[in-house]
């Protein structure tokens, strides 16, 4: 149950620093995260805006795939500066 099938931990928890337009807004981009496959829940916070961009950490809870989630937010204009924090292993912990 914690392990994917070829036995490995899982991540179940990814904090990202991200860089991205303006559009999508801040709902439309949490919401399209929680939809993705795995996730079960997305915090998304504002931690600085200027002209064009919005810089946000946003943690993501699940069962990640840290590839998957990367090139989406690609795909909506954004870049992930760096990854703050991971939990993972074979049970996720609070």
């Amino acid at each position: 149950m914690a392990e994917d099938e070829d036995g490995k931990s899982r991540v179940w928890r990814i904090v990202l620093d991200v860089l991205k337009p303006h559009d999508p807004a801040l709902p439309e981009f949490a919401q399209k995260l929680a939809n993705m496959d795995g996730v079960e829940g997305v915090v998304v916070s504002l931690l600085e805006i200027d002209k064009e961009t919005e810089t946000l950490k946003v943690t993501v809870d699940g069962e990640l795939d840290y590839q998957e989630i990367k090139a989406k937010i690609e795909e909506w204009g954004g870049v992930i500066h760096s990854v703050d924090e991971v939990i993972a292993g074979q049970r996720q912990i609070r």
